[in-house]
């Protein structure tokens, strides 16, 4: 049960200031999708927001937040329910899947509301107030990710006491960012004669207000304190003696410290200059800095009095001070004790290093331009910092180093290779490498002191240069390399045993030698563990994810994904920095809940990969992930955008083979199913006719090959060389245990014995598919095989008797036959029916609309939801979706207003 008055938005007090100058930032603008309004309590965040509310013109969904909401299940049930009571249709299935997924699928149902939002088209403007309580690092990579992929028209405006733990800086690059800080949220002089005037009922003098206003910049912190440095304003206003402010010339950094410091007790004075050195605060932080133990107690006295520090988070454990304090502090203390603050702010960034902020502390030594110091950070933690992730933050600390001290530090040579590897910069490489060998070779000929490491160096040298072995194609090479490293790394202090595996692993996959790789990628996820490599982890996990589902282990894969997410989430947690994606990993995840049938989940793992797509990624990567879109799109009909897809993914891994460490993925084996559902047996066997002298490496790709072309000797009428094509692979297939391919093999083969009257073979070589495909928990995999396989399965005593796997997958196959009778068999047009216009463009697409599809177009020109066109129609809301995908599949588009749009191109509609 959730509580509607969470969803009711305050009604302003017609007293309060009405602040046009503010709500004219909150409107939509260009790209914008985030009104940030961050300001400690009291500033005004919810009357300022509730203003702009009364008055736009986009639907408003408000969500007021509490303690309770930060959870992931909860927080997003409400966000639907705020939708949902404010007129959002067709979120029913979104609101059933958050009651039963995992915690780890919650982005299934997120991208549900994403999908219905663009499908509804219409402008709007959600509202989450108070969200300082969103604290769970979880739901903030959801609300991230929401974020990130709304459509245009949806705009969300957060008000909150603390800046929330998202990718800011990201979404401000890109313009998506209005910020309303207190700097914006200061009254201006009008407004301060308003507020008290009308809104306090004060009876000051307007010159008594204009000197507030002007004194503290119409800041309202400002003005408490002036109120705690003893009235003085009053009293001099009221010309009570006390000494006059110039406040013409005067600035509020000033103010501050005269005003405020100075009236402070010793202990106060001296923390807060202490302490001005700190990028943030907390009490270990301050003690640290100050070699004291009460900094907390200090701390919470500066938030009672409201000195000018915002909490950062609610449970008072970290804070920072304005900036504008900050700076007054900076400057009076360097004034008055130069060497007290080098040596406080030299204990600061130490103790950043040494509890984790390594990238805070570094920011800060790069301000200070402290280049020595900055050498031997990066020497220190420069490795776990690229393998986190961060490999573009590193180069360019590298870069902000002196020429001579980046040239005379091997280790920091070998940092900026591996940076420049992970940012894909591998053409650069071979000259540097050259290079630091060199260097190498002079130290330990010249008995350099650290000619252990320079040993070290050499086992990096041998795996970067095995990478690049690969990806020229020269298998040798790198896996002479890899072992060679293998051999020397117990014997150097350099912790490369994770990516070393990781590379074994590749090399193994490469060959085909599935187990072998299995054992290397597993060593290669637990040395990354101890090692603390976050990115090794991940890529090494999802490739292992990869092979296990594509062996038929498909509870394994999963449960390898979840295990692997959790441990980096748990050690690369902080959800400001952009979330570490890998191309396997995600790829796995998206295979296996299509498989599955939860295509909204797995589109949820697709739309990160897409941006990589689109703006340029390794050609491995960018061929394994236009292979899982086509199939995912193939599973959903979208047979148009799959051959696309498809075709793109071939290319390139045609064109740039000799640049793809691995064999890519069969993708011309999948654009011949494309080719086949779409009734174009021509360019079927032409496909079939190139790929006989294909030569593959690695038997899931071969097996994946060979299978198709025996759907499309089946589909040509030949059902004997179809068996024939199939028979080593049937052995082959269940002696390496290849289950998946194993059930697609006899399904097309028990094809074949129907198509030459072996009814009673068939019948056995059918029930055994599907009893494999049960016991694997395969599901996509039977709805995807040709319509006489999948009429025949719905007979099955197996698929009738009690069980949630059998009862899906009927009703999974009962849903497609029902579409497909519907979109094959004519229905006579009505005077009511809609039909194409004769000019229409309707025969110009290569399949035409049915004329179901024209009349679900026509109800979806009409605004009409699912639910709504099914009742129109008299079908089932499943048929309805099913119509939709078709459509959109013909129509090459991906949304209501992609298809109302190009529906008008082709004139079908008025």
């Amino acid at each position: 049960m959730l509580l509607t008055t969470k969803f009711l938005r305050p009604t302003a007090d017609p007293r309060s200031v009405q602040r046009e100058r503010l709500r004219a930032l909150l409107q939509p603008d260009g790209a914008k999708r985030l009104n940030l309004v961050v300001a400690p309590a009291g500033f005004g965040k919810t009357t300022l927001v509730s203003q702009w509310c009364s008055r736009t013109s986009s639907n408003v969904v408000w969500l007021s937040l509490d303690e309770h909401d930060d959870e992931p299940r909860r927080f997003w049930r409400y966000v639907v329910g705020a939708f949902e009571h404010n007129g959002l249709a067709g979120l029913e299935e979104c609101r059933q899947q958050l009651s039963h997924c995992s915690l780890q699928e919650l982005e299934g149902p997120i991208t549900g509301l994403i999908n219905v939002l663009a499908a509804d088209g219409a402008a709007w403007s959600f509202i989450l107030d108070d969200y300082h309580f969103i604290r769970d690092p979880q739901l903030q990579r959801q609300v991230s990710y929401f974020i990130d992929y709304l459509p245009p028209d949806v705009m969300i405006t957060l008000a909150s006491r603390t800046e929330p733990a998202l990718p800011l800086s990201r979404w401000r690059v890109r313009r998506w960012v209005e910020d309303v800080h207190p700097g914006l949220l200061a009254f201006s002089e009008e407004e301060c004669q308003q507020f008290f005037h009308d809104t306090m009922g004060l009876e000051l003098s307007e010159q008594e207000v204009r000197k507030i206003c002007r004194k503290t910049e119409g800041w309202v912190a400002a003005m408490q304190l002036s109120a705690l440095s003893g009235g003085s304003i009053e009293d001099q206003s009221a010309g009570g003696g006390q000494q006059r402010i110039d406040l013409d010339e005067r600035k509020i950094s000033d103010y501050v410290l005269t005003e405020v410091l100075e009236q402070q007790p010793a202990p106060v004075r001296d923390f807060l200059l202490d302490t001005a050195c700190c990028p943030r605060l907390c009490a270990s932080l301050c003690d640290a800095v100050r070699g004291t133990t009460n900094s907390q107690v200090l701390l919470e006295q500066l938030l009672r009095e409201n000195l000018f520090l915002i909490p950062l988070d609610t449970r008072n454990e970290w804070f920072r001070y304005h900036d504008l304090f900050r700076d007054a502090l900076l400057q009076r203390a360097r004034q008055f004790k130069p060497e007290d603050t080098e040596k406080h702010w030299q204990r600061a960034v130490n103790w950043l290093l040494t509890h984790g902020h390594v990238q805070e502390g570094i920011s800060q030594i790069v301000q200070h331009r402290d280049w020595p110091w900055l050498a031997r950070v990066l020497a220190e933690h420069g490795n776990n910092l690229i393998h986190g992730g961060f490999h573009l933050p590193v180069l360019s600390w590298l870069d902000s180093l002196p020429v001579n001290i980046l040239q005379e530090s091997p280790q920091l040579l070998m940092l900026r290779v591996w940076a420049l590897f992970f940012a894909n910069r591998v053409d650069v490489l071979d000259p540097l490498l050259n290079e630091l060998e060199d260097m190498l070779d002079k130290q330990v000929a010249d008995s350099h002191p650290d000619a252990e490491g320079a040993l070290g160096l050499q086992s990096e040298i041998s795996l970067i240069r095995s990478y690049l072995a690969r990806s020229k194609s020269d298998d040798k090479s790198a896996s002479d390399l890899t072992q060679q490293v293998l051999r020397d790394i117990d014997h150097t202090r350099i912790p490369l045993k994770s990516v070393t595996y990781y590379g074994v692993g590749l090399d193994y996959y490469g060959k085909g030698d599935l187990a072998a790789a299995e054992d290397a990628l597993k060593s290669a996820v637990r040395y990354g563990e101890l090692e603390r490599k976050p990115s090794t982890v991940l890529s090494s996990g999802g490739l292992l994810a990869w092979i296990q589902y594509n062996r038929g282990d498909i509870d394994e894969a999963l449960d390898t994904c979840t295990r692997v997410r959790q441990w980096v989430d748990q050690h690369h947690s902080d959800p400001r920095q952009p979330m570490l994606i890998s191309c396997w990993q995600n790829s796995a995840l998206i295979e296996i809940y299509r498989e599955r049938n939860e295509p909204q989940l797995a589109a949820s793992y697709l739309a990160p990969l897409l941006d990589h797509v689109n703006n340029g990624t390794e050609p491995g990567q960018h061929v394994i992930i236009q292979y899982v879109r086509g199939h995912l799109a193939f599973s959903e009909g979208r047979h148009q955008e799959a051959i696309e897809a498809l075709e793109d993914a071939a290319s390139v891994a045609r064109r740039r083979r000799d640049h793809i460490l691995f064999e890519p993925p069969a993708c011309s084996a999948m654009l011949a199913r494309c080719y086949l559902a779409t009734g174009h047996l021509t360019q079927a066997e032409e496909w079939m006719q190139q790929v006989t002298n294909d030569r593959f490496t690695n038997p899931l790709n071969r097996e994946q090959n060979q299978i198709s072309v025996a759907r499309v000797q089946v589909a040509l009428g030949h059902p004997g060389a179809a068996m024939a094509t199939l028979a080593p692979l049937r052995l082959s297939a269940e002696k390496d245990q290849h289950y998946r391919h194993l059930v697609e093999i006899q399904l097309v083969y028990s094809d074949a014995l129907y198509a030459e009257g072996k009814t009673q073979e068939a019948d056995q070589m059918l029930a055994q598919a599907v009893q494999r495909a049960a016991d694997a928990g395969f599901m996509r995999l039977l709805a995807e095989e040709s319509p006489s396989i999948r009429k025949l399965c719905l007979e099955l005593p197996l698929l009738k008797a009690p069980g949630r796997w059998n009862s899906r997958v009927l009703g999974m196959l009962r849903e497609q036959a029902e579409a497909d009778a519907t979109a094959s068999v004519p229905t006579p047009a009505s005077k009511n029916e809609p039909t194409a216009p004769a000019d229409s463009g309707n025969d110009e697409l290569a399949e035409p609309l049915s004329q179901r599809e024209l009349e679900v177009l026509e109800l979806i020109n009409q605004g009409l939801a699912n639910k709504d066109i099914a009742s129109t129609m008299g079908v089932a809301p499943t048929t309805v979706k099913a119509h939709i995908r078709n459509l959109y599949g013909k129509l090459a588009v991906g949304s209501r207003t992609e298809a109302l749009a190009r529906a008008r191109e082709l004139r079908l509609l008025a």
